[in-house]
């Protein structure tokens, strides 16, 4: 037979508590302050000394503080179950410096002691997690940005577009009757880009379509889209708009990118043009049949010359 273990001392007990790594308080039921250990201390930016005796309203939000001893008496004289001893909750306490210090909270009856109801709370310091926590999401955002977004023009991508396109469609199939024009859709292509590579290199194509995204930003309505779907090619999506709206914006577009040189390191100007094929997308069509459409015109714009705007 196992021989039972000796009372722990209650000096091991106090001595655990005083060292913990969450901060500890206990108050009576007049909610005065009986005790805190050491991170109590440095949670709150009180002395052990500083806080014995005093009430724990002073640390509690001015919200708590103003209800928090009539909900503990009234816990004592009713003898229900708690909603809140027990279970951990966010909570905050006030430091010493005024600051509010988001904490996790357990707080537990501790019963009675010579005649004396007491409660206890550990208290958790949730501002690194918090930190941490922001600090995540706005990488992700980043991330979710990046991912929406072409790199060298900052125009949506091509995965933008077709979700923008989406969400335009569903919008405009709640909003629009069966016969009518749900929106347009555009493919803009600058006119002998290649031999703008050929000649002048990379890097000056490179400036050539941040121009060129700068124009689009600049010329298309609040609520166009412009994307860069991939090397010269651009798209638009032109909302709540008939293919002859569509076409003046697009004509619009393609002036502004024949006005509109860019600067060369010689310091000489290059002027660019492009071609543009527009098409509707009616109710019940897809996104791929409407811009296969829009290539079409935009071959056929191509075709008779370039440096200008064809509808489907």
């Amino acid at each position: 037979m196992t021989d039972a273990l000796p009372a722990l001392p209650e000096v091991l007990y106090s001595r655990l508590l005083e060292d913990a790594l969450d901060a500890v308080v206990i108050i009576d039921e007049q909610c005065r302050i009986c005790y805190i250990n050491g991170a109590m201390q440095a949670l709150s930016g009180y002395a052990g000394g500083e806080l014995l005796g005093q009430a724990l309203n002073g640390l509690l939000p001015d919200a708590v503080a103003s209800q928090h001893d009539d909900m503990v008496m009234a816990y004592i004289r009713s003898s229900s179950t708690s909603s809140v001893l027990g279970k951990i909750r966010e909570f905050a306490i006030r430091h010493r410096n005024a600051e509010m210090i988001p904490i996790e909270m357990k707080a537990l009856d501790l019963g009675m002691v010579d005649g004396v109801r007491y409660f206890g709370a550990f208290l958790l310091d949730v501002r690194e997690r918090r930190e941490l926590a922001a600090k995540n999401a706005s990488l992700l955002a980043q991330l979710e940005q990046q991912a929406l977004c072409d790199a060298l023009t900052s125009l949506p991508n091509r995965r933008a577009y077709e979700a923008q396109a989406e969400q335009a469609m569903a919008r405009a199939a709640r909003s629009h009757s069966a016969s009518g024009s749900l929106l347009a859709v555009g493919v803009a292509d600058l006119d002998y880009f290649k031999k703008i590579n050929d000649r002048h290199g990379h890097a000056v194509g490179d400036a050539v379509l941040r121009t060129v995204a700068r124009i689009l930003r600049e010329t298309g309505r609040v609520t166009d889209v412009c994307a860069r779907l991939g090397g010269e090619e651009f798209g638009l999506l032109f909302p709540d708009t008939t293919l002859a709206q569509a076409s003046k914006v697009a004509e619009r577009i393609r002036a502004a990118v024949a006005a509109t040189p860019t600067p060369l390191p010689d310091g000489t100007a290059l002027h660019v043009t492009m071609s543009i094929g527009v098409a509707s997308l009616a109710l019940g069509a897809t996104l791929d049949a409407a811009m296969s459409e829009a290539d079409r015109a935009l071959y056929q714009a191509k075709h008779q010359g370039r440096n200008q705007v064809v509808a489907a």
